[in-house]
């Protein structure tokens, strides 16, 4: 994410023809490291977005909106104070170093105008917001750092604020490249130069210089001839005439996959990517692609802290499988106790009292084999005989206990299995919401009762595909869904798929007239849907939905299905993005 000192120059561009002498209406703190201000200019309205998280520090303008917290924090409280109501006279640019400082005048105390600064420091981890009075004096900062967490510079209240060290480079706007590659510059990879001596560049717009001239940023630049070395003062050349007149064309980078995602920005370019979106407006790009990482990041963190408390169970119930089957092998000699127990009793009178063994005539075995009997030589031969029958009643009921018990664990195992299935291919924050709610339903979370009126979660839509042979297939997101869309959305003459034995969706594919090769792109969807998405020739079974039943007790998303047929597929991510209907 290049949020470099040149992003940061056209963001400035383009907050100073939209909100310079624009009035601050409200102010807002959504997050620890974020805030929000309404602003009017021009009979427009605009949200300007500032953060300091670490992850993702940033300034642009922003559409969006988040849900504040009941009692705004201190900091908000102060900005409030002291920015309420004020005008933006100016906003700075620091010679490419990624800070800005937002100019607002507002009444004092005192009633007097006066001109306070907002900054924010677009700095990685040590990204923050300070706001500054008109002494140059620190008020406050989302972020304190005392003397004791950085020897170099403090942000604390009532302390003078001053700038970061600079950094020895040299600016885009002054900056010579023919001269630039004079001295030593044996073993030095050229990216890597560009980095470490240009102020606001990022390894992306590095990459692109050395990509413009047609060589490989990697090498050192001592190794090229004059010809190459020419092209790369000529790209840097072409670079730094755009950043200085400001020739901004925001864009956004996309991956391969067949699943476009964002993986670059930025507001310079000339080389040419088939995966490259324009935009008009650097703060909208921005906009869209922190939204997008937002999201993204917040279905990681809502799965993550699901999947903790599922594995608890998991854990729980792989422990006492473990022990079940620890306590069926113990009971698997209770019935050597009853033969023991029998042998006894009808040698009685043979056996010397008070043995400490006895060797007896097997009658049950085919061969009449003689068998050593342990004895208690401190109890009589009856005694020993119950003794026997004791433990063969008391093995015999474990047996049987445990074989109830060990059977309920695997099926909690078998639903917990397809629970993490689940959460694990989950796409947006509402698939992780059903889930969450599902096992609420189960019992396996303890929530708060939502209030009366509250909203409750919509369930998320089925994943929808059209066959080659434009057939309609469904595949369900959860076992929810799954059970919906199985039992109650499909007629009885439907076909209905499912990867044998193993977590993965239901497969509904409409209507009963269709080519095989329908029936086959079906059970490539259901492997693929399963947890044997990345193996090869996968059973999948199917059936008509009428042979699919739901006896009383079974968790969501299990059921029994009779007369069907098995199909052996290898899944393939091609097909099933051939086939998927954008939603």
């Amino acid at each position: 994410m290049p949020f470099d000192g040149i992003v940061l120059k056209s963001v400035i561009s383009e907050l100073r023809q939209k909100i310079t002498n624009g009035k601050i209406e409200k102010i807002f703190q959504p997050g620890m490291y974020e805030i929000i201000i309404k602003i009017h200019s021009r009979k427009n309205s605009y949200k300007l977005l500032l953060c300091a998280n670490p992850s993702f520090p940033r300034i642009h303008l922003t559409e969006g909106s988040k849900k504040n917290p009941m009692k705004p924090p201190m900091f908000c409280m102060l900005l409030r104070k002291h920015l309420g109501g004020g005008i933006i006279k100016h906003i700075g640019f620091n010679d490419y170093e990624r800070i800005t400082d937002i100019h607002v005048e507002s009444l004092n105390e005192l009633g007097d105008l006066t001109i306070k600064k907002l900054v924010i420091e677009i700095m990685g981890r040590h990204s923050n917001i300070i706001l500054i009075n008109e002494n140059n004096k620190i008020i406050d900062s989302v972020k304190h750092v005392d003397n004791e967490t950085s020897s170099v510079r403090e942000v604390m209240p009532a302390r003078t604020y001053a700038l970061p060290p600079s950094q020895d480079k040299l600016s885009p706007d002054t900056l010579n490249a023919g001269r630039l590659f004079e001295g030593e510059l044996a073993g030095i990879k050229a990216e890597s130069f560009l980095l470490r001596n240009i102020k606001g560049f990022s390894p992306y717009i590095c990459r692109e210089i050395c990509s413009l001239a047609g060589i490989n940023g990697k090498l050192p630049i001592n190794t090229f001839d004059v010809e190459l070395l020419t092209k790369l003062k000529d790209s840097l050349k072409l670079h730094l005439e755009k950043i200085k007149n400001s020739d901004f064309t925001p864009h956004m980078i996309f991956d391969d996959g067949p699943v476009k995602k964002p993986v670059d920005f930025h507001c310079i370019t000339v080389a040419q990517n088939n995966n490259l979106n324009l935009y008009d407006s650097m703060c909208g790009l921005l906009d869209q692609y922190y939204s997008w990482k937002d999201r993204l990041n917040n279905l990681s963190q809502k799965k993550t802290a699901l999947m903790k408390k599922i594995t608890v169970f998991v854990h729980k119930y792989d422990k006492k499988a473990a022990a079940l089957h620890s306590e069926l092998g113990d009971a698997e000699d209770r019935d050597k106790f009853k033969l023991f127990g029998e042998l006894i009793t009808a040698n009685i009178h043979s056996i010397p009292q008070y043995s400490k063994k006895a060797t007896v005539l097997n009658y049950y075995s085919e061969g009449n084999e003689y068998i050593d009997i342990p004895l208690n030589e401190n109890i009589t031969l009856q005694q020993n005989a119950q003794r026997y029958f004791k433990k063969y009643t008391k093995a015999k009921s474990c047996f049987k206990h445990a074989t109830v018990q060990l059977n309920k664990a695997l099926k909690e195992l078998e639903y917990l299995e397809s629970i993490q299935h689940q959460l694990e291919i989950a796409q947006s924050a509402l698939e992780v919401d059903n889930i969450k709610n599902e096992l609420v339903e189960q019992g396996y979370i303890n929530i708060s009762v939502p209030d009366k009126g509250e909203k409750t979660t919509p369930l998320s839509k089925p994943h929808r595909f059209k066959s080659s042979d434009n057939v309609y297939i469904y595949v369900g997101r959860n076992n929810k869904q799954n059970d919906l869309l199985t039992l109650k959305d499909s007629s009885p003459d439907d076909t209905w798929l499912h990867a044998r034995n193993i977590p993965g969706s239901h497969v509904i594919i409409k209507g009963s007239d269709f080519p095989d090769s329908t029936l086959l792109e079906a059970a490539i969807l259901a492997a693929y849907h399963s947890k044997y998405k990345l193996a090869s020739n996968v059973p999948v079974d199917y059936t008509k939905v009428k042979y699919v039943k739901k006896p009383k007790g079974l968790r969501p998303g299990m059921v029994l299905y009779d007369y069907f047929k098995t199909l052996y597929v290898t899944p393939d991510e091609k097909i099933v993005n051939k086939l998927k209907i954008e939603e």
